[in-house]
């Protein structure tokens, strides 16, 4: 079965200059809708919203390239250089915090030694479009298969991730026999970034959360000429891929998770009062609940800030390159399958790649702000509304997530899980990490679907 329609030839690409050119238009249009602009001017004001109604209603896919001005490279290079740094911590390990060392090394080789231009020629080498959906462009790398019946997928990152998380992943997933698949096994790839992320625009009205970014993908796929798809995802991907399920739009076949909620209605008081695990919890529900105890204890401290002050941690995240790199860069470490040492799994560039895009982008508030928006617990099955999916639904548990969702909860939060299976290695960013081994679970997953 094919699962791809005829899609109008794109244009060949073109340089963007600019992220977000249609917002001053937008904001025009919302004055002349509230009526603040003088009436000597109601027939300009008339034009200005004609124009963004357009631009709103525009399906256009506009390829897309990248191209970021050298003066803002050579801008963070003096920031970097300018950095003042903290004292050390008074401590032997990371209970305070990423430590000073550490970051220093890192941001010292982000000044002087990195070099953004392979990122973005990295990047410049797939396929990439913006399209507007719901008034905010949303950019995205579409890779299709040389097979026919290709299953689409659409794969979505999360915090502190980016479509950097899936590269290495697409090579195996459309081209699986180069990677030890059958051509049968072969998906069309589709990569977005979140609105308020990457390339995306960055939403000025609220409500930009994971239920409107879910019926913004659909929209995204049925756009390109999909008629049935499959979606993966983890962290901020495994809520929206959630929310995509409990809609259920015609043509989502299936969904697959590498950070479901699982997590009891009833275990959530009990884990977010810091209570011991109650005792007629199996060894891994144990392992679980522990986890989670210590994550809520002593980790979540970003979260709780993103969710309920985004601006405010906002102004560091925009104006300060170090407090960026120390921000984002201890999650990758506390998240990986690697000791706390995220190079042995990730390359020093690699990582860089992914917090240079959030700086490039100015996007360290707006990334927050989804946080205020979901304002849900992500591991609570009660909050993430699981028992009302029944699109099939696959679970791959990798050993260093946030937490191990054991089996026997997993079967309790989704009635309709079709796949479950725990791997050997790979942490929260198990595309990043572990890109075959997520690929061959995709294949596993989904097979049955197909």
């Amino acid at each position: 079965m094919s699962y791809r329609t005829r899609v109008t030839a794109q244009q060949p690409a073109i340089r963007v200059p600019k992220f977000h050119v249609l917002a001053i238009a937008s904001a025009l249009a919302s004055l002349a809708l509230i009526g603040h602009v003088p009436s000597a001017h109601a027939a300009d004001a008339a034009k200005s919203s004609a124009t963004a109604r357009a631009a709103q209603a525009d399906e256009s896919i506009r390829p897309f390239r990248v191209h970021v001005p050298q003066a803002q490279l050579d801008d963070l290079r003096k920031r970097i250089a300018a950095t003042r740094w903290p004292d050390k911590e008074t401590v032997a390990d990371d209970s305070q915090g990423i430590q000073l060392a550490r970051v220093q090394e890192l941001v010292r080789y982000w000044g002087t030694g990195y070099d953004w231009r392979k990122a973005e020629a990295q990047l410049n080498a797939l396929p990439q479009f913006v399209t507007k959906i719901d008034g905010v462009d949303i950019h995205f790398i579409h890779v299709k298969s040389k097979n026919p019946n290709a299953l689409p997928l659409v794969l979505t990152h999360g915090w502190p991730g980016s479509i950097f998380e899936f590269i290495n992943t697409i090579g195996p997933l459309t081209n699986p026999t180069a990677y030890g698949g059958r051509a049968e096994d072969a998906f069309d790839v589709v990569i977005p970034s979140i609105p308020g992320y990457g390339f995306s625009g960055r939403p000025t009205e609220l409500g930009w959360g994971p239920d409107r970014t879910a019926r913004a993908w659909d929209t995204l796929m049925k756009r390109l000429g999909y008629t049935q798809y499959v979606s993966q995802g983890g962290d901020h991907g495994s809520v929206i891929s959630d929310a995509l399920a409990r809609q259920a739009p015609p043509g989502l076949k299936a969904i697959h998770l590498n950070m479901p909620a699982t997590v009891p209605g009833g275990l959530m008081k009990s884990l977010l009062s810091g209570d011991a695990a109650p005792s007629e919890l199996t060894s891994s529900e144990r392992d679980a609940y522990e986890s989670l105890r210590t994550f809520f204890g002593r980790n979540a401290a970003y979260g709780a800030m993103m969710v309920t002050r985004p601006q405010t941690i906002g102004y560091s995240l925009t104006d300060s390159p170090s407090a960026l790199a120390a921000f984002t860069y201890e999650k990758i470490a506390a998240w990986s399958d690697s000791d706390g040492k995220p190079e042995r799994v990730l390359t020093r560039d690699a990582i860089l790649n992914d917090i240079t895009l959030y700086w490039l982008t100015n996007t360290g508030a707006s990334s927050s702000r989804f946080y205020w928006e979901n304002n849900n617990n992500n591991f609570s099955a009660d909050a993430q509304k699981t028992r009302d999916i029944k699109v099939p639904v696959a679970i791959t548990v990798f050993p260093h997530e946030i937490y191990r969702a054991p089996e026997s909860w997993s079967k309790q939060a989704y009635p309709s899980l079709m796949y479950y299976n725990q791997v050997s290695k790979g942490g929260h960013f198990a595309a990043w990490e572990q890109p075959q081994l997520f690929a061959e679970e995709l294949r596993a997953a989904f097979k049955s679907v197909r």
